[in-house]
């Protein structure tokens, strides 16, 4: 129903030779000579002189193509040259959708395929020939989709190239599901289909439109520089590949309620070409769940924002449950702790930089890119970390080394290239991020999986691919083919860092003059020793601390040119949805400017170059022309998307009949005692509460008035971590606490059925927490109890109150008409507990949790081990004493078993777990 997914056409994880690994290896000068034929172990790995002469004859025939040809060496190993021009239009006249249709579908490398080249092709006949004529016809019109189609299933030339096509519908997915060709290691591993004739110079090259102008591409678009997966705005090499596979919903329940009329109206809206949309749904009537009927309606990859992380991964658990065979994605910021670089000139004090990563998140982040760039049914659930640099996707692409069965690696340049990808080796500790090699096997865990891949050669062929457990050693699966992507996002070869050096240089040069000639001698010298030291480490390793502040050079971006995001790493055609987008908006709008005002007095003192300042998140107006079209969602939208979107469809009746809660107004006199006992009445009915106040320092003490009344409490509040916050949410819906305290947390998206009040302290105090629209999303979070009810202590009613009381009775009165019509009876929502840590649970085994619980390497410890020993000890010591048991049997099993590795860990895990048993003990909560 919506626009037309693009034909999937990966070479089934097909691996080009491995060019980046040259860039890393060897110096710019340091170029192999083309009649050296007998050096094998550099004949599939260099800048890519030369062609195969003999496949039938071996190695002594002449190289094989590979993938980073000069330009100038024949059209088959052509760059690809990527060009930045902003938001520029193309000179071509067509519609640019339907021109990148026909340039995708005749360079399709599954359609035209990598054929074994003859001598005839060679000297510029053949299929070189052919293709020539293929390009030449589409660049006329003559050739568009169904003629395609038609010569691919005819013995027309193309068809000869491709050899057997691909039968329709046939998924690829080069990450989870490697399909095999047998036909496949019959053709030559590093050729591609590109244009025939003689090489032409770079300024002649023709480029494919896009549709967002981020880029232009290369039109030859031989497959040679990079493996074709997937990417943004680089359609003609990347989107031709991406596994297309359906947005399905998997549900037991059925659109009802305003679900079925809203999924309608947003899908018709959508389809017509409406840009801005605004779905105003009350609290608890399934914004998410028609969110996801929405998206299996017009069938796009999808951008959910949301404006904290607790919510967020409410949502990414949401959209895993309702659609279980699609890629959904959580990407949020991977700091638990982040302190920027910063200066105080009134003081004169320098604050370096000082950051905590999550290991556990910084894989959700990377499993996002590598879903991005190889499947479109991807569902990605984000907050404003997605406006902020992620390094240029074409570099990602061009780092990522695709890794086939019979391909020819050279083990110790393959080595070298895992090393360029920012994988450490370590023959030791064996954890996400590092590889060790043992003669000629070579075992990697890709940094955003959970499980490790073996790679084992015969000589320079690689004879096996495995995916094994990484502690165990036990094979999961075997492979045809696996692409591995790099240990960071932000990564660079030998030369762009070369350019980047000099860049760096002449911006330096520059500053130096300027800052000598306004007297700021001080300034001068601290910025010449801090970025000379920087431009040492980046010549030396390729990287520095602080090597974000000079993305710009290492992008070639253009100053105030904006960076590299995650949107770029989505297709072309993709759907934006923001969730609570009142809050959200403004959110993304602010990010800018705080930003910039800090890294504006690091450059005028002289601690950065004005380069930094293009180290930065989107500004607004960038991030709309980034989007397409976009869906708000909220209870109470903003004048900014009201102000925008063409009418509003709103959501107000529950598929559960539910009505909004009841609003009691009281006074605030007395209101601690009076809620004490509310409270009271609640837990002896099983229910949960939530309390919000003003200030933090009133949460915290009325969390220890509570806790010394016996009442089982808990403080939310912003030093609590990402994934913390999500569990005690968890805790408070499975009866762990009863009551939760929170500021300023409480309010937009948190979906909590069993909680049956929500008292708010001091509510005619008018200020951003007692709004009307700050009230309004407070009082639904009682709306999915049968028995809601929410108690405002006031002295007087404010304008906000009013208004909040006005729109609640306003849906009541719609809602209660609606079910008497209808013969609707409320039914007490029943939703399933689970949160994301749940899912990453399920995707970590324990022997990887284990595993990462050792990790010394400073980034972070995986959460889950913690998560599940603190739910243990919740529901007590009998339980503590079961799980002990059953981690020492394991680890006799597996010492029995000559698992020694994951016995001590087994051994280590239950010593923690004894010392907590005693810790319980000592507290008398045994």
């Amino acid at each position: 129903m919506g626009a037309p997914a693009p034909r999937s056409g990966a070479r089934n994880g097909r691996a080009p030779s491995l060019t980046p690994s040259a860039q890393q290896e060897h110096g710019p000068h340091d170029e192999p000579d083309q009649q050296h034929a007998g050096d094998h172990r550099r004949e599939d790995r260099r800048g890519g002189e030369g062609e195969r002469g003999d496949v039938l004859g071996g190695r002594e025939g002449g190289r094989s193509e590979t993938q980073g040809r000069r330009v100038g060496d024949g059209a088959h190993g052509r760059l690809h040259e990527v060009h930045r021009e902003g938001d520029r239009d193309t000179d071509d006249d067509r519609d640019p959708a339907v021109v990148g249709e026909q340039r995708r579908g005749v360079l399709d490398p599954e359609r035209l395929g990598a054929g074994t080249r003859s001598e005839d092709d060679a000297a510029g006949g053949g299929a070189d020939g052919r293709l020539q004529d293929i390009v030449d016809r589409v660049d006329r019109g003559d050739l568009v989709g169904d003629d395609l189609h038609d010569q691919e299933h005819t013995g027309d030339p193309q068809g000869d190239i491709a050899g057997e096509p691909r039968p329709p519908g046939r998924e690829v997915d080069t990450r989870d599901e490697p399909v095999h060709d047998p036909e496949q290691e019959q053709r030559h591993p590093g050729v591609e289909a590109g244009r025939g004739g003689e090489a032409r110079p770079d300024e002649e090259l023709q480029h494919a439109p896009s549709v967002r102008g981020r880029c232009r591409v290369d039109r030859s678009l031989t497959a040679n520089t990079r493996p074709t997966v997937a990417g943004p705005a680089y359609a003609g090499w990347m989107q031709t590949t991406r596994s297309v596979r359906p947005f399905e919903v998997v549900s037991e329940y059925v659109p009802s309620g305003d679900q079925p009329q809203a999924i309608a109206q947003l899908a018709a809206r959508i389809n017509a070409g409406e840009t801005d949309v605004v779905l105003l749904g009350a609290t608890g009537t399934g914004k998410s769940a028609t969110t996801a009927w929405l998206i299996e309606q017009v069938q796009r990859p999808t951008l959910v924002l949301a404006h904290n992380k607790t919510l967020a991964a409410q949502l990414a658990n949401e959209f895993r449950d309702l659609m279980p065979h699609n890629a959904v994605e959580y990407f949020v910021s991977y700091y638990d702790y982040y302190q920027p670089e910063a200066y105080v000139p009134q003081t004169d004090t320098f604050i370096e930089k000082d950051s905590s990563v999550n290991a556990e998140v910084e894989r959700l982040r990377h499993s996002t890119t590598n879903s991005l760039l190889s499947r479109r049914d991807v569902v990605v659930v984000s907050t404003v970390s997605c406006i902020y640099g992620l390094g240029a996707p074409e570099e990602y692409l061009r780092a990522m080394v695709a890794l086939q069965v019979g391909e020819r690696y050279d083990r110790d340049a393959l080595i070298r290239k895992f090393i360029a990808m920012q994988y450490n080796r370590n023959d030791v500790d064996f954890s996400r991020g590092n590889f060790r090699v043992r003669g000629d096997t070579i075992e990697i865990i890709p940094v955003y999986e959970e499980y490790a891949v073996r790679i084992e050669l015969f000589g320079d062929e690689i004879e096996a691919l495995y995916m094994l457990h990484p502690l165990t050693g036990d094979i999961v699966q075997k492979l045809d083919s696996v692409p591995i992507f790099p240990a960071s996002h932000y990564v660079a070869g030998t030369e762009t860092v070369q350019r980047a050096i000099g860049t760096i240089e002449h911006e330096l040069e520059e500053r130096l003059k300027e800052l000598d000639g306004q007297g700021k001698l001080l300034e001068a010298q601290r910025l010449r020793m801090r970025t000379t030291f920087d431009l040492e480490m980046l010549q030396q390793l390729g990287f520095c601390s602080g090597i974000e502040n000079y993305s710009r050079h290492l992008d070639g971006r253009m100053p105030g040119e904006p960076p590299h995001t995650l949107l770029d790493f989505f297709p072309d055609d993709f759907l934006m949805v923001i969730d609570e987008s009142h809050v959200t908006v403004p959110q993304i709008g602010a990010m800018y400017e705080g930003d910039a005002s800090r890294k504006r007095t690091l450059v005028e003192h002289g601690f950065r170059l004005p380069s930094a300042l293009d180290n930065r998140p989107l500004r607004f107006d960038e991030f709309k022309n980034r989007i397409g079209q976009t869906v708000y969602l909220s209870a109470t939208p903003g004048r900014y998307e009201m102000g925008i979107a063409d009418g509003v469809v709103e959501q107000i009746i529950r598929p559960t009949g539910l009505i909004d809660p009841e609003i009691v107004v009281k006074p605030s006199k007395g209101q601690i005692d009076d809620l004490l006992e509310e409270i009271r009445i609640r837990v002896e009915r099983d229910e949960r509460v939530l309390v919000t106040t003003l200030t933090k320092k009133m949460a915290e003490e009325l969390t220890d008035f509570l806790g010394e009344h016996g009442v089982r409490v808990r403080y939310l509040h912003s030093d609590v971590d990402t994934l913390r916050r999500v569990e005690l949410l968890t805790e408070l819906r499975s009866g762990v606490y009863d009551v939760l305290v929170g500021i300023n947390l409480l309010r937009e998206g948190l979906d909590l059925p069993e909680v049956s009040l929500v008292a708010i302290l001091d509510a005619d105090k008018e200020g951003f927490l007692r709004s009307g629209t700050s009230l309004i999303q407070t009082i639904g979070r009682a709306a999915r109890n049968v028995s809601g009810e929410v108690h405002m202590y006031a002295d007087n009613m404010t304008d906000s109150m009013r208004k909040a009381i006005d729109e609640t009775d306003r849906r009541r009165e719609k809602q209660v008409a609606y079910n008497l019509a209808n013969g609707i009876d409320p039914q007490p929502l029943r939703k399933k507990i689970a949160d994301i840590t749940d899912v990453l649970a399920r995707e970590a085994s324990d022997t990887a949790e284990l595993l990462s619980r050792k990790n010394k390497s400073g980034k972070g410890k995986s959460p889950t081990p913690q998560l599940r020993r603190e739910g243990i000890a919740a529901e007590g010591a009998n339980q503590l004493e079961a799980t002990i048991g059953d981690l020492s049997n394991q680890m006799l099993a597996a010492a029995a078993e000559l698992k020694f590795e994951l016995a001590a860990r087994l051994r280590d895990e239950v010593q923690d777990l004894k010392k907590e048993l005693r810790a319980m003990e000592r507290a008398g909560h045994a």
